[in-house]
Order: C-alpha cells, then sequence, then structure tokens
C-alpha cells in the first residue's frame, strides 16, 4: 500500500507525555501520594471529563490538575495549576521520534501533527524538541477535540490529501485509531505502554515503538 502522507498524534506518540506529566506534576506540586500508573489512569480520567465539548487546552490541563488534590493528596491553587498548564513544551521526546522523522522524511513522506492542544503549545513543542514536521492542525484551529473527525478533515483540506494516501500514527487508541477506522483512513498503532487492542479494531501496522514503525514501513513500495 502507497501512502504519500504520515499524521500523527504528537503527545503520547511523538512526546513522552507520561514521563512528562508526572516529572512536571512533581515539580510544581511537590511529593504526590500516587505515582507511574496509578498517577496516569487518574489523569486520564480526569482530563477526559474536561474534554466535553471545546474550551483551550491550557484551560483543560488547569482545570485537570485542579480537579485532582484529593487524589494526589496536596493542595493546589491556581498559579499552580497555570504553571503545571504551560509545562507542556518541556515535555521530552520520545528517543526515537526525531531519527523516525528524518527517516520518514528521507522516503518522500509528508509529515503532519494532529493534536489536541493549542497552537502555541504545539509551535514551542516542535521547536523545543526539534520536530521536523511540514504542518500541523490543533484543537483550537478546528475547536474540537479527538476522537471528534475536525482534525483530520481540516488536514485534507489544508493539504488536499486523499484517505487513501494518508496514513495516521498514534498510540491512543481511543483518540485516533478508532476514528481514523471510522473515516476509512489506515492506521498504525504505536503501542508504547504494552496495551491490549480491542478486538474489534485492526490498525493496518502494529507497532512498540516509531523505530520499529520505521523498519515496517522502509519496506512498503513506494
Amino acid at each position: 500500500m502507497r501512502f504519500r502522507y504520515l499524521t500523527f498524534d504528537c503527545y503520547g506518540t511523538l512526546i513522552d507525555w507520561k514521563t512528562g506529566i508526572e516529572e512536571e506534576m512533581e515539580a510544581t506540586l511537590g511529593h504526590l501520594r500516587v505515582g507511574g500508573r496509578r498517577l496516569m489512569d487518574a489523569y486520564i480520567a480526569a482530563e477526559k471529563v474536561q474534554e466535553v465539548g471545546y474550551t483551550k487546552y491550557r484551560e483543560v490541563l488547569r482545570r485537570t490538575i485542579l480537579s485532582m488534590s484529593e487524589t494526589l493528596g496536596v493542595g493546589i491553587n491556581d498559579e499552580a495549576a497555570r504553571r503545571f498548564a504551560a509545562s507542556v513544551p518541556r515535555w521530552p521526546s520520545f528517543p526515537d521520534t526525531k531519527e523516525f522523522l528524518r527517516r520518514m522524511r528521507a522516503l518522500g513522506y509528508r509529515l503532519y501533527i494532529l493534536s489536541n492542544v493549542d497552537n502555541d503549545l504545539l509551535e514551542q513543542t516542535i521547536s523545543s524538541n526539534g520536530l521536523e514536521v511540514d504542518g500541523f492542525v490543533t484543537a483550537e484551529q478546528v475547536g474540537s477535540y479527538k476522537p471528534m473527525p475536525a482534525h483530520w478533515v481540516r488536514f485534507m483540506q489544508v493539504t488536499g490529501a486523499r484517505r487513501e494516501e494518508t496514513l495516521h500514527v498514534a498510540q491512543s487508541v481511543f483518540h485516533d485509531i478508532i476514528p481514523t477506522e471510522a473515516m476509512g483512513i489506515a492506521s498504525a498503532w504505536v503501542n508504547r505502554y504494552g496495551e491490549s487492542l480491542p478486538s474489534a479494531v485492526a490498525p493496518l501496522y502494529v507497532s512498540d515503538s516509531l523505530a520499529h514503525l520505521g523498519d515496517l514501513l522502509e519496506g512498503v513500495p513506494r
């Protein structure tokens, strides 16, 4: 199968958001009652509540961490919540991210990020992590969050890309893999965290890293 465009989720796929969130929470709030998997499960559940409807992602982050005071076992004031919300560009990229993007660009793919964040947060993330991409679509631009389809619709409108020539690369089954399948867009699931794939979901590629996915895509005829 031939593709011209690779689109990406950013945080969780290109950027190690779990490490970034835990490190920034501890830097902002001090010692936390929970960490690791328990912390991220609580964070994901709390953030999902805030992504009903649309408000800017900084506000989603601020409300999310304020709602977690009891879970984290610390008092959280608004100033601390805003500092955490501004930390997104400091979240680190995965070790294989930049090399993967370089390999894919050398193969002739056009590279676009589709992300549930604000313009400035993504722009700063791209700059601070040295991500070489051709463009992006954000929640701020389309006024909604994935898994709603507006990111992909805007991407195709802006680039002229067709569904059949696009491969979407992502870690989140809920936010990315399921909606792309519903739209008839092929997907590559990057299972960064050793999760189970629901039986009804069938991405074209499954890998445990971008490095492995790069090996798979280098074998695809161009």
